[in-house]
């Protein structure tokens, strides 16, 4: 195996232990928050105290990761979010813990996550060779996938057998993996980590603005990626309602139609990585957003007794999302300069994050009004839309990547 393959193998493993571990404690704090309390509003909360930090902060980390070691950042968030995980395993030991600290706990991981993946996938172009960038980019997604296919199952069965502080140590023990596998891989320092000059940061973050800015088609992407965040985080939330309220199927109905989402994730991921060096990304992209409203659209034409064309749906609208967050973390990762690409990742990312809760609120409206069936219509329709309107933007169509 060549020495760049060993290396983002290695890399790989490490993160993906890292996100199975989080997962799995993400589902049991979640379910430990609902058997406490009984209350929604809590519930919320906690999901916003480990969405904004990351979202807030994400406009600014990619100064940071542009400046200094990216090695030594992603070595840190992980430690950062692996003691905080501690802190939380031992006042479990010995009390009750009260939920305003597992929500200050949410928030200091979420910033450890919001330096942890721009970091990552910034070291990914040192490490991979630029032809293999969408090969790589399918891998990566398939781990991802993989620790969301095992996530679901593997904390129900954990949060049943074990208590909840062992379930946060399993985390600590996924998170030192992962800084000792990237500890010992050697990866290539950065251009400006000097630390000699000042750090301005509010100038610093305009810099990534205008490359991003110069360059019309990975401005025109990054705007298509906002409006897709828009339309796709809420149907990810809406799946169990739409199962169960106008399928009329049950609680394992709901859990098969994210099993068949996740694994259908895992084969286009497997896919891309087959593949991926033969693309036209930003084509892929189109046709990825294209399908994936089709889907969707067809989805809300289902009469209620359409459950199982709906699975099957499914399993189509999770095959593509790799094409579309994957090429789209390639076309950034080779387009852009080394000494920019941790802030250009890290205000994609923290954009997205933004864009998702205002489509949280419109999807959660829409279905209250109308149904979620005319959502998930909408939501196809706008998404056929945006597929066509990346094909007439001149700056995207003529891009060349």
């Amino acid at each position: 195996m060549e020495h760049w393959k060993r290396r983002f193998v290695f890399l790989g493993i490490g993160q993906t232990v890292s996100m199975l571990t989080s997962s799995i404690l993400q589902f049991a704090i979640v379910w430990h928050l609902t058997q406490r309390t009984e209350s929604a509003a809590v519930v919320t909360m906690s999901t916003l105290a480990g969405y904004l930090p990351r979202a807030i902060l994400g406009m600014f980390v990619g100064v940071f990761i542009d400046r200094f070691d990216r090695k030594r950042i992603v070595i840190l968030s992980d430690l950062c979010i692996a003691l905080a995980a501690l802190l939380l395993a031992v006042v479990a030991l010995g009390m009750e813990i009260p939920i305003w600290l597992i929500f200050a706990i949410l928030c200091i991981r979420s910033v450890g996550a919001a330096f942890h993946t721009p970091s990552f996938q910034a070291i990914i172009p040192t490490i991979v060779p630029k032809d293999q960038l969408a090969r790589c980019a399918g891998f990566t997604q398939s781990f991802e996938s993989l620790s969301l296919i095992l996530s679901p199952a593997l904390a129900a069965v954990l949060y049943s057998l074990w208590s909840f502080s062992a379930i946060i140590f399993l985390d600590v023990i996924g998170a030192l993996i992962a800084i000792t596998i990237v500890s010992f891989l050697s990866i290539p320092g950065n251009k400006r980590d000097d630390g000699g000059e000042r750090l301005h940061i509010w100038r610093d973050t305009k810099e990534g603005f205008l490359i991003l800015r110069r360059n019309k088609g990975m401005t025109a992407i990054l705007v298509i990626s906002t409006i897709y965040a828009f339309i796709y985080f809420p149907i990810g939330s809406l799946y169990p309602l739409i199962t169960m309220t106008y399928f009329g199927g049950s609680v394992a109905d709901s859990s098969l139609v994210e099993i068949v989402f996740s694994s259908g994730t895992l084969v286009g991921a497997l896919l891309l990585g087959l593949v991926g060096n033969r693309l036209r990304k930003v084509r892929a992209i189109t046709a990825s957003i294209g399908v994936y409203g089709l889907g969707l659209a067809s989805a809300g034409l289902l009469p209620p007794e359409g459950l199982r064309p709906f699975i099957l749906l499914s399993g189509l609208m999770g095959l593509t999302l790799p094409f579309f967050y994957g090429l789209r973390t390639a076309i950034f990762q080779s387009a852009v300069p080394g000494e920019y690409l941790g802030r250009v990742l890290s205000l994609a990312y923290s954009v997205g994050l933004f864009a998702g809760p205002l489509g949280l609120l419109m999807g959660g409206g829409v279905s209250e009004l109308i149904g979620v069936n005319y959502c998930f219509f909408i939501c196809g329709v706008m998404a056929v839309c945006l597929a066509v309107v990346m094909i007439a933007v001149p700056s995207v169509r003529n891009s060349g990547v």
